[in-house]
């Protein structure tokens, strides 16, 4: 198998520990870094040691000229998404983009048709939609266990505070846009991304930041005939105890990304009683609550894996099929694009004071 040459830009937490981690892992056989880019000499420098016989450059723009280059993934700072992923696939490059996807939907359709057009790959790496936990999630709601589904409830939350870059606004920071691709495109995902589905309540505010961009954000989604999806992502919830919940006509399912535990019914196993409507009484004549003692299973186990590790390998496996074989995207780029038009509306409607 031959390997694909690879391009990252940005050694930070993105490029250097999720994209790097996993170009130097035994799961890596497809992709050999064969550039590195960081505007930060010291981080260069570190590249060189991280992979060894890679070329360093403080400047994007170096990637333009270079042909032996298969794959630029641009783990840039959130705002610069846009305009860097724009370049590249304008000078013919396959790009991988980190999350998240674009500013907003007019962004994410221009790179979409910009890909196009120069003929080349376009990717937005949300590794969570390739997690086990989500895609177990999905596959219990698809088979029936848990019946009609009415309610998804999906929580990041924590007792946290945070200072850096992604707390302003300027910087494209804030919950909606560092979190929020992962379990907004999961909700959409339990939506059957339905082209329907709308934002029916969001709230963005400030709880424990230093800087402007909210760390409380609430959203309501649903689609017709879907169920109601209820997305959380806050810094004040010291008390949540999963990730994503799902309630269902026949049993709840509630999982993290590393356990699980699910408890249902079974067709036939509680045959339906008659409605009453005269009051409950037992043999002497006492009055009863309306009560019984359904026969329930109950399971519990752990994921085999994250969406840092098989969740990030199973993108960079599809896209080297993508660019080497056509492949379809294992993340369609309207799902990412999804995405982003529900924080786009989010935000609209929940403007935050300007303070940096």
């Amino acid at each position: 198998m031959k390997k694909l040459n690879l391009a990252i830009i940005g050694q930070g937490r993105s490029g250097r520990d999720i994209h790097g981690v996993y170009c130097r892992s035994e799961r890596n056989v497809y992709y050999n870094v064969k550039y590195v880019v960081d505007f930060d000499e010291r981080r260069r420098k570190q590249a060189m040691d991280l992979y060894p016989g890679c070329e360093v450059f403080s400047d994007y723009k170096e990637l333009f000229g270079k042909n032996d280059v298969d794959l630029v993934v641009n783990a840039s700072f959130s705002y610069m998404h846009f305009e860097i992923t724009k370049e590249l696939l304008e000078h013919g490059k396959n790009v991988l983009v980190e999350k998240p996807f674009a500013r907003n939907t007019y962004e994410c359709e221009t790179l979409i048709n910009t890909a196009k057009k120069n003929g080349v790959v376009l990717a937005v790496f949300q590794n969570t939609q390739l997690a086990p936990f989500y895609l177990d999630a999905l596959r219990l709601v698809k088979n029936g266990t848990l019946g009609d589904v009415k309610q998804v409830s999906i929580r990041y939350n924590a007792l946290a505070r945070r200072w850096d870059w992604q707390t302003l606004q300027k910087c494209m920071g804030g919950s909606a846009y560092n979190t929020g691709p992962h379990p907004i495109a999961m909700g959409l995902g339990f939506l059957d991304f339905d082209k329907n589905s709308k934002v029916v309540y969001s709230k963005l505010d400030t709880c424990l930041t230093s800087g402007d961009a909210e760390d409380y954000v609430k959203i309501l989604l649903t689609a017709p005939n879907k169920p109601l999806v209820d997305i959380e992502m806050n810094s004040i919830d010291a008390f949540s105890d999963y990730n994503v919940k799902i309630q269902g006509s026949k049993g709840t399912l509630k999982s993290t990304p590393k356990h699980y535990e699910l408890k249902y019914i079974v067709d036939g196993e509680n045959p339906e009683k008659p409605v009453q409507e005269h009051f409950l009484e037992d043999e002497n004549g006492n009055p009863l609550y309306c009560v019984e003692k359904l026969k329930v299973h109950e399971e519990s186990g752990d994921y085999d894996g994250t969406a840092f590790d098989v969740g990030t390998a199973g993108i960079y496996e599809n896209l080297y099929y993508a660019i080497t074989e056509g492949r379809e995207l294992a993340v369609p780029l309207f799902h990412s694009a999804m995405t982003i038009n529900v924080v786009e509306a989010a935000h609209a409607a929940n403007p935050l004071d300007v303070k940096f």
